[in-house]
């Protein structure tokens, strides 16, 4: 079971902002920006390619309902996604808030995020997500 799954199944504690029968998004807690989010299905499958074709297009439409929701929340440009799969084994979808092109750059954490200003953005997106 990876930790994905585990934050899923509500073992360990997240900031969640959306959910659906099969999809959960919920902040990245080593966030490159302000709103950086993780959309996974919730069938834990490694690699994003494995998930057959009807999974992966319904996985992208409610990626694109967070996306637009943290277009809402979050003051940005643009959201940005980016598939990486290297770090948990467990297929997964970055959404970034971006101003510029720089901002998906995952070298430039922001280091020690304020667990505080975590929940108020994790609870703006799910509001706008809601609407």
């Amino acid at each position: 079971m990876t930790i994905f799954s585990k934050i899923i199944a509500g073992e360990i504690p997240c900031y969640k902002v959306a959910e659906n029968d099969r999809f959960f998004a919920f902040l990245d807690i080593n966030p490159v920006n302000w709103g950086h989010t993780l959309v996974v299905p919730k069938q834990e499958t490694d690699y994003i390619f494995d998930i057959d074709d009807e999974q992966i297009g319904a996985m992208m439409q409610f990626a694109k309902h967070v996306a637009e929701a943290i277009k809402v929340a979050v003051p940005c440009r643009k959201v940005g996604m980016a598939v990486i799969g290297l770090e948990v084994p467990h297929a997964h979808i970055h959404l970034i808030p971006l101003q510029q092109e720089g901002d998906m750059d995952f070298k430039n954490k922001i280091a020690d995020p304020d667990p505080a200003r975590m929940k108020q953005t994790a609870e703006e997106i799910a509001r706008a997500f809601r609407n």
